[in-house]
């Protein structure tokens, strides 16, 4: 049986101390850890930016891909392997910015991956510039009289998007987060899970403070994750943050219903034709 700490590598974590970032590392690896996930099977993908550093951190196979194309690359993964159990980390420039085709795209393929979002609503690796998730009205470095854009609701997008597993979790509760995580990787179909990160640096209004009396757990007001309508509403809530198990349903992966995905994986299969598939094909042109 793998521990935890046998997920994580020997190289320096490198975030600013007290990131949130941490938080995730270490709940990801708990995750692994409950599931029995072996190493061997693990991929770890990721875009750029500070949270995306997270492979790195990870005793596992892991990809630093571009910045916004960690979801193609972990799909691409998944359809040549579909043995292999597929982690995305990233944060919510990464995602929900330049990524965000990608995402609307992957939530309604539903390949089965996890895709764990840092969301410390602030650009954290260039220093602090407004990010999608970041408030109207947030003065950061890009937008110095305040932000005029609305925030992006990933919740919400991925709910009508397509996606069959809808978590988040905060980073100030870690033992929740692993959770939220751990059912997100047990889960068969795309599954977010979207993370309270607060970046110390350069986020100095969502701090650790101002999220622990706005979170609310799922599961203490009896949230039934598999109602559509009630997911959306707590997704769309003003009054509280929800974390936990906002939705999971169960619908085919792309694997289930894609033909040439069916049977041993593409990587484990036999290349080329024998002599009679070889005259069968010539002789269907006749």
């Amino acid at each position: 049986m793998t521990t935890a700490a046998e997920y994580k590598s020997r190289v320096r974590q490198t975030w600013c101390s007290g990131c949130g970032d941490y938080g995730v590392l270490n709940a990801l690896t708990n995750a692994c850890a409950a599931l029995g996930v072996e190493r061997h099977n693990l991929v770890v993908v990721s875009g750029i930016g500070c949270s995306s550093d997270l492979p790195h951190f990870m005793s596992a196979y892991g990809i630093h891909t571009l910045h916004g194309r960690a979801l193609p690359v972990a799909q691409g993964i998944k359809m040549a392997n579909k043995d292999l159990t597929v982690v995305v980390t990233g944060g919510d420039g990464d995602g929900y910015g330049i990524g965000a085709g990608h995402f609307l795209h992957a939530l309604r393929r539903n390949l089965d991956l996890t895709y764990i979002v840092m969301d410390n609503r602030i650009y954290g690796l260039t220093t602090g510039q407004a990010s999608p998730t970041s408030d109207r009205g947030h003065k950061t470095k890009s937008t110095p009289a305040g932000n005029p854009e609305c925030a992006l609701n990933p919740l919400a997008l991925a709910v009508v998007g397509g996606a069959t597993f809808v978590g988040r979790g905060f980073s100030g509760e870690p033992v929740h987060l692993a959770e939220v995580i751990r059912r997100g990787i047990a889960h068969k179909g795309f599954s977010l899970v979207d993370v309270f990160s607060p970046c110390v640096t350069w986020n100095k209004i969502n701090t650790y403070d101002w999220y622990r009396p706005r979170v609310v757990k799922m599961e203490s007001e009896g949230h039934n994750p598999a109602d559509r309508d009630a997911a959306i509403r707590q997704a769309l809530r003003e009054d509280k943050l929800p974390i936990g198990v906002i939705y999971e349903i169960d619908e085919p992966t792309f694997t289930d219903e894609e033909p040439s995905l069916q049977g041993e994986p593409l990587v484990k299969s036999r290349i080329g034709l024998t002599d009679e598939e070889w005259n069968k094909l010539i002789g269907e042109f006749g």
